[in-house]
């Protein structure tokens, strides 16, 4: 025991150098007040420590209390002395065996926290059916502490309202991360299986702090060396360093392994051979992690192999991996982003073409995984047709943690409030008030970390994996509480810091939506790597890789009609959101062109024309980032130097990235549209020519 306490005071002390590593759960020494409320309650942990996630849970508990209260804890494993935490399962504690009952409606990951009188001394219980929900209730019960929130009526019964909270990792086997702005992958496969890196377990203890259950080791474009016996050991050795925190080990399939890994002629999914073969991986892949969650599939989407080359249906590929799966209790992740090799008349339909008719077709252990919107994880979407459409699929909602449409990692953009949209979006596939969470099985993020000390590239970015956790655990969990609670725990919970974070954090979605793609543009960005403005972009091999296909902008107007006179995207939706999104006095401005080509001059709410109206979008982006600045710069003294002053620089890059993104919009539209200026905006201080000769070949997070 001396060695563990040693080991964690070690531990205890890296957290408090402020460089970001420590994430949301720094743990530092609470004010005099706090430290005097909450020391009597806290004096003593008595938990069981037979099993790692027991021992997870303890040794979490004493290392946020001995950074918390400044001290250490008394540790039992199961007799009370004084006021104490007592952590248990009514099967590891005879002190929490008589909540058995009351916490059979929690399920298998819920968690009780109370006060509570035992032997005449007074408790804090942190109850679970199992370990892992103890695990879970400890992480809450030091935010609440972190937080400052009071503990003197302390009744708090949680359970997760989507089975699966899973992290896709877009990680490649060479290091490379597609898409990725935090450096390199986390995962080292040269050291691997050999060398643990104690990383590993503090990324585990992250994603446990948020309930996340769930991780996709490698890259949706999968190389099928993935599921190659090296790799399998190297998997098993993750898995390993994650179980005692709940997470399960996934892997992205590429489909065609049968013939790249099993040297057979085809992998046609009604082949005998190739059933054979997937069982015979299914088997081995068990042999090496018995909890192997299963397979995260990209199929016939951006030249990846499929059923599709075979003529057979997305139902018939996700079914053949589903069998295999099925006896060891895995599941497919199936992706619904998929287009046809033909450019069809509006991509935005592609997905819902091709599975809503499938409805009922999937085995049961298959789970549909469907963007948040139907194009490609775009500043602002309407959220996808599908929620609604397949009553008898699981679907999960996959989105994106890391911004590769959102400035990558050197933009504060909190995606709280975007997630949040789509969450409680509603479908009215059963009449009013059917939201788009209440469709879902799981939810899934593509992952924005990396090796960086930061993990995430930027400090403010830790937020977006924060906040898709704690949304993953409760759809409903307003996005601004999110946010305090994380800018309390990463920063300082004095409201004179957390309040004007919070006030930033709120406002970012909205002002890079302004600077970048307002009033429902999409898909404005470079070509390729997605750096920066690109609305010129036309010309290539796919017409809808381009800006011009998808803002369709003349000498008359702009936007792409999706109407019924269109394309009839919003026919994919329930009538009543189709009559809204299809009615241009009726659809909601900032989706406007996003499904309706409307006229220069078409007015606005505001009154004032749409020419004016999306210039001023665009200049009141930029402003909003000054205000940004600002705030934070009031901020100096009041955070570590360290992290203000690089907190600060990237809100200069940001600042000076917005009005590029500003500048060179406005310039392309106002050539486009040939209209001027509306009084009051200043010209672009370059010609059109100048922003588009601009070339980025080097910018991070390329899918190569």
């Amino acid at each position: 025991m001396l060695a563990v306490f040693t080991a964690l005071m070690a531990f205890t002390g890296s957290l408090r150098a402020e460089d970001g590593y420590a994430l949301w759960m720094r743990y530092a020494p609470l004010e005099p007040a706090l430290v005097a409320h909450y020391g009597t309650s806290l004096g003593e942990v008595v938990a069981p420590d037979q099993t790692p996630t027991q021992r997870a849970a303890r040794d979490e508990l004493v290392l946020g209390l001995t950074g918390l209260l400044d001290r250490a804890p008394r540790l039992n494993t199961s007799a009370v002395t004084g006021h104490a935490v007592v952590l248990g399962t009514p099967t590891s504690s005879a002190l929490i065996a008589p909540l058995h009952d009351e916490m059979a409606s929690l399920g298998q990951e819920g968690y009780l926290l109370r006060r509570a009188h035992i032997g005449g001394r007074e408790v804090l219980l942190v109850a679970a059916p199992r370990d892992i929900g103890v695990l879970y209730g400890v992480f809450h019960l030091l935010r609440l502490l972190q937080t400052g929130a009071s503990l003197d009526t302390l009744e708090v019964r949680e359970s997760p309202r989507l089975q699966l909270r899973v992290l896709n990792h877009w990680d490649n086997l060479d290091g490379h991360v597609e898409r990725g702005y935090a450096g390199r992958s986390l995962w080292d496969w040269q050291t691997l299986p050999e060398w643990r890196d104690p990383r590993y377990t503090d990324y585990a203890r992250a994603n446990a702090s948020l309930g996340i259950n769930g991780t996709v080791l490698n890259n949706v474009n999968a190389s099928a060396q993935s599921l190659a016996p090296d790799y399998l050991a190297k998997a098993a050795a993750l898995a390993d360093i994650f179980r005692p925190y709940g997470i399960r080990v996934y892997l992205s399939a590429r489909f065609s392994a049968p013939i790249e890994l099993g040297g057979l002629a085809t992998a046609d999914p009604l082949e005998p051979d190739v059933q054979r073969w997937w069982r015979d991986k299914a088997d081995e892949i068990y042999a090496h992690i018995p909890d192997f969650g299963g397979f995260l599939v990209k199929a016939n989407s951006e030249g990846q192999p499929g059923p599709q080359d075979y003529g057979r249906s997305h139902a018939d590929g996700a079914n053949l991996l589903a069998k295999a799966l099925a006896p060891h209790g895995g599941v497919v992740m199936w992706r619904a982003f998929v287009y046809a090799h033909d450019v069809p008349a509006d991509r935005a339909t592609q997905a819902y073409t091709e599975f809503a008719g499938l409805d009922g077709a999937f085995l049961p252990n298959v789970i549909v995984q469907v963007k948040n919107g139907p194009l490609d994880f775009q500043p602002r979407e309407p959220f996808h047709p599908l929620f609604g459409a397949m009553p008898h699929t699981p679907l999960m909602m996959e989105v994106q943690i890391t911004k590769e449409y959102l400035g990558f990692a050197t933009h504060l953009v909190y995606l709280g409030p975007l997630y949040e949209e789509v969450l409680q979006a509603d479908t009215r596939a059963r009449g009013e008030g059917a939201t788009v969470a209440q469709f879902l099985t799981g939810i899934a993020g593509v992952a924005n970390i990396g090796n960086d000390r930061t993990w995430t590239g930027s400090h403010f970015d830790q937020a977006n994996w924060y906040a898709f956790g704690r949304l993953a655990w409760n759809p409903q969990h307003p996005s601004r509480d999110i946010a305090a609670e994380w800018a309390a725990m990463t920063f300082a919970p004095d409201p004179e810091v957390v309040e004007p974070i919070v006030g930033m954090m709120m406002a970012s979605r909205e002002a890079a939506v302004s600077y970048m793609t307002p009033l429902g543009l999409h898909h404005l960005m470079a070509r390729g790597h997605h750096y920066g403005p690109g609305p010129w972009v036309d010309g290539g091999p796919r017409a809808d890789w381009t800006s011009v296909y998808y803002h369709r902008a003349d000498r008359h107007g702009i936007g792409f009609d999706r109407t019924a006179r269109g394309s009839n995207a919003v026919g994919q939706y329930a009538p009543d959101v189709a009559a809204l999104y299809g009615d241009v006095t009726q659809v909601p401005e900032p989706l406007l062109l996003w499904f309706h080509h409307v006229p220069w001059d078409h007015r606005m709410a505001s009154g004032r024309p749409l020419w004016d109206e999306l210039v001023g979008h665009y200049t009141q982006g930029v402003r909003q980032v000054q205000g940004m600045q600002t705030t934070w710069a009031g901020l100096q003294g009041r955070v570590d130097a360290h992290r203000h002053a690089q907190v600060a620089a990237f809100l200069s890059i940001q600042r000076r990235e917005a009005q590029w993104w500003r500048d060179a919009s406005v310039a392309y539209f106002q050539a486009v549209s040939g209209r001027p200026l509306p009084a009051g905006e200043t010209a672009p201080p370059h010609p059109l020519a100048w922003y588009q000769a601009l070339a980025f070949p080097s910018a991070p997070g390329d899918g190569r």
